[in-house]
């Protein structure tokens, strides 16, 4: 006799530097943000939070991040 019931996925819960490590290679946040001397600029994240870079607009961080093969996420 066949067992038709629905099998429960087992969860797995990932060890802490796993989690920090996701989206690592694939996504950066940037971050308007504004400098000890008044001027703006926008910052660059890696997933894990690490700074990474800094640029003068939202649109050169962007461009900047794809061509680097990565997926700019917003940060308010």
């Amino acid at each position: 006799m066949e067992n038709n019931q629905p099998t429960t996925p087992v969860f797995t819960p990932l060890a802490e530097d796993a989690f920090l490590s996701l989206g690592t290679h694939q996504i950066a946040y940037i971050k308007a943000v504004d400098l000890p001397d008044g001027a703006h600029a926008v910052a660059i994240f890696s997933a894990d939070g690490k700074p990474m870079a800094a640029a003068p607009s939202m649109e050169i961080a962007q461009a900047l991040l794809r061509q680097h093969d990565l997926e700019p996420a917003l940060v308010h």
